[in-house]
């Protein structure tokens, strides 16, 4: 988010003649006069208004967008298009589609709730690898939202050098919802022993001790492993759940069991890492954990930088 919140500070810069320092000064004050219970990126856009820039009419670069945006506007190209699923809960019933739109500067999940928009992509009108132009969108959880007073359509631009890497919002664990996808820094608490499972090397779906698969009969079952962790973050603590080719970035797979597993864990316990995943609900115990897609060693460096800007 801090990357985010800096580029929209550069565009207000530009945008007012002000110099960076003047804007950030400005934003600092407004978050002092609410006694701090704006975000920096909140207080950013009252400040942007306050200067008369409207970022209405304007394209943003998907760097720049921030949480609480309404009436965004960006191009961008489809890199992922998942399967429309129909819901209905409360009361209502509807379809939903969801995207991951990019462009040079990152990428973002794109959610689609108005059936005439859905219907573009069920009539094969937009698909997978088309550019786009997006209007009237909103960010709500670090995600581009479109209703029925948003719009889509083709665009012609021409977009070079995508950025695929899926990008990640870090945020604390205690403020993290259901669905996010985001990076967290975090310390490992706990660390418990891997259980093991056998899966289809067909499907990759659970074979169970008979390795008897449902679609593809009688397979010799591959032998994957599943890790539980406890993150702490300084705000709360979450357990996250790591399979096989995540954990191989937190701990060898020779160590995984017996003596080295115990050793291993004793070593690993109070490290500090950069986890990326998300958010989900755990039916059983009704409550958040985090399942992780990515582990990564904390950048000093950058981490610097960031404490540098605030």
């Amino acid at each position: 988010m801090m990357q985010n919140y800096s580029q929209l500070v550069e565009r207000i810069s530009r945008s007012s003649g002000l110099p960076v320092e003047d804007i950030e000064r400005r934003i600092e004050a407004k978050r002092a006069k609410l006694s701090g219970l704006i975000s920096k990126e909140g207080a950013a856009q009252v400040v942007a208004s306050e200067l008369g820039i409207s970022f209405e009419k304007e394209k943003m670069k998907i760097s720049e967008l921030v949480s609480g945006m309404r009436k965004a506007n960006v191009i961008g190209k489809i890199i992922e298009l998942f399967p429309i699923r129909e819901y209905n809960k409360n009361n209502r019933q509807g379809k939903i589609c969801s995207l991951v739109l990019a462009d040079e500067t990152g990428n973002i999940r794109t959610v689609l709730w108005d059936t005439n928009h859905i219907a573009l992509f069920e009539q094969g009108k937009l698909k997978q690898e088309d550019i786009i132009e997006i209007s009237n969108a909103a960010m709500r959880n670090n995600e581009l939202h479109l209703t029925g007073f948003s719009d889509i359509k083709l665009s012609n631009e021409v977009l070079e050098n995508i950025k695929t890497e899926k990008t990640f919002y870090e945020k604390q664990i205690l403020d993290l919802k259901q669905g996010e996808n985001v990076g967290i820094r975090a310390v490992i608490v706990q660390m418990f022993e891997p259980r093991f499972f056998n899966v289809c090397p067909a499907c990759g779906k659970g074979v169970g001790e008979t390795n008897e698969c449902r679609e593809h009969g009688k397979v010799a079952g591959e032998r994957r492993a599943l890790l539980n962790l406890v993150l702490d973050d300084g705000s709360e603590s979450i357990r996250a759940v790591l399979f096989s080719e995540q954990i191989g970035k937190v701990i060898d797979k020779g160590e995984l069991e017996g003596e080295a597993f115990i050793k291993k864990r004793v070593e690993m316990l109070g490290k500090e890492m950069f986890f990326s995943g998300q958010a989900r609900k755990n039916q059983v115990f009704d409550n958040l954990e985090f399942s992780v897609s990515d582990v990564g060693e904390v950048d000093i460096d950058k981490l610097i930088e960031k404490l540098e800007k605030g």
